[in-house]
């Protein structure tokens, strides 16, 4: 027997898809040897139309097993902590702050109330808010003529 002969019996499937989310692809033919990959039992076998939908061998299709069937995959959201998006806000405010400083400017009402609503909340003393305040539109003041 040939190794393509040992692989397809292994595999006869061909085409599979490992239980990872998102899943990880193999064309079980292609190779030289069956050492070190995952047995059959372990993956979900796919059909050549299944193969080809994801993009065949250079597609890059993010999908998953779920329930026995190959889903489109689509990564869990990441909920951003309020007290570090306050946090990175904080780089914004420096930002402005020099660059009011260095053109001799000031901050506006509405920017100063921001920058105190954003202290507080990377700070932790204001343990209420849900979501960080809207930036002001008008950052420093107009210059006086």
């Amino acid at each position: 027997m040939s190794v393509l002969d040992d692989l397809k019996a292994a595999y006869p499937a061909r085409y599979y898809a490992d239980m990872n989310k998102p899943c990880g692809w193999y064309d079980m033919w292609v190779f030289s040897s069956a050492d070190g990959l995952p047995a059959a039992s372990t993956l979900y076998a796919m059909t050549a139309e299944q193969w080809e939908a994801k993009g065949g061998n250079t597609g890059t299709k993010s999908m998953a097993v779920e329930n026995g069937t190959l889903v489109d995959y689509a990564p869990p959201v990441v909920v951003v902590p309020l007290k570090t998006q306050a946090t990175t806000a904080q780089a914004w405010i420096q930002q402005q702050a020099n660059l009011a400083a260095a053109m001799g400017e000031v901050f506006t009402a509405d920017m100063r109330a921001y920058v105190k609503a954003i202290a507080a909340i990377a700070g932790g003393t204001d343990a209420t808010s849900t979501a960080l305040p809207a930036q002001p539109a008008d950052v420093m003041e107009a210059a006086t003529a």
